[in-house]
């Protein structure tokens, strides 16, 4: 079924839906939950929360309600662990100006939490996960590794500055970056997730005009993730995320294979990756910095040739 009104739906692995209410109004909408990451449930409800916002950030989007969406083994965990979950979402939701208006819950053998969001936008200012001009400048706004971090934190090899650095990593919101990329000439945004950073960097050029230069040097990420990831604790999403995208890739042999899995590693809550023309990269850029988004870095660019395809060197 088509609707003239229908900006972002299903034709595409847009970050979130858009609908338009009238010429100068659209809603967003997106829905996330998972099984925790982290064993403090306040922390696990944070990071839920700001990973269920990111994807209206990611669009330009401004959330506005959020209802929770609650799984939990009542018969085996006591409803303490609940209300910390809770409590530590509702405060991320403050934190974003988001207002709760309710939820649903089932009783589960699995932990889960999540959100369903709605946010608005302007109809003429959605910005899309496709659209990247050559010359572009890729900026990415978090480090990555958090998934490789998580890996070893299950079997208690992460150190706690790493395991510190990865937890406000993932609870830190998109917000911040959303604003400031909506005062440049954005021409196209993902949130990096689940797929990786060349997960979601092959979303972003698959069947477009464009392709994609990746300086692994310059990407940031939490620096014992790369020792971790040589000693193999490396999650199973980094190995689907390779095998999946890896027809769209031309790996450079010099980068190592803990910084190859890195770039492929699937994260939680994970930074914004906006493309936009070189001239406002650097400015967008010492802006993010000045602002506190301390990480965020230039980290490739988008190229004509070859087509629908990365480079990473």
């Amino acid at each position: 079924m088509s609707d003239p009104n229908l900006i972002a739906g299903l034709e595409r692995s847009e970050d979130a839906g858009v609908y338009k209410l009238t010429e100068e109004l659209a809603v967003v909408q997106t829905l996330d939950f998972f099984t925790p990451i982290v064993d403090d449930p306040y922390q696990f409800g944070q990071i839920a929360v700001s990973n269920s916002l990111s994807d209206v950030y990611a669009m330009g989007g401004r959330p506005l309600t959020a209802m929770n969406i609650v799984c939990f083994p009542v018969n085996t965990m006591d409803i303490s662990v609940l209300r910390e979950i809770l409590r530590g979402g509702l405060d991320k939701m403050h934190e974003a100006g988001v207002i709760l208006v309710g939820g649903h819950s089932v009783e589960d053998k699995e932990l889960k939490y999540g959100l369903s969001v709605t946010g608005t936008i302007h109809p003429s200012r959605v910005i899309f996960n496709t659209g990247c001009q050559p010359g572009d400048r890729l900026i990415l706004t978090k480090p990555l590794g958090v998934g490789i971090i998580n890996t070893a934190l299950k079997v208690q090899e992460a150190g706690q500055e790493s395991i510190d650095q990865a937890v406000g990593c993932m609870a830190a919101l998109n917000q911040k970056a959303s604003e400031l990329m909506q005062t440049e000439p954005v021409s196209a945004c993902t949130d990096i997730t689940g797929f990786g950073l060349l997960g979601h960097a092959c979303e972003m050029i698959e069947n477009q005009d464009v392709g994609m230069v990746i300086d692994s040097a310059a990407v940031p990420y939490i620096a014992e993730a790369a020792e971790l990831a040589d000693w193999g604790l490396i999650p199973g999403g980094m190995y689907r995320n390779r095998d999946f995208r890896s027809h769209m890739i031309d790996m450079d042999e010099a980068v190592s294979a803990s910084l190859q899995a890195i770039l492929f590693d699937p994260q939680t809550s994970g930074g914004l990756l906006i493309s936009l023309p070189a001239a406002s990269a650097e400015g967008l850029l010492a802006v993010m910095h000045r602002e506190g988004i301390v990480d965020a870095a230039i980290v490739g660019e988008v190229r004509s040739e070859p087509k629908g395809r990365i480079i990473v060197r």
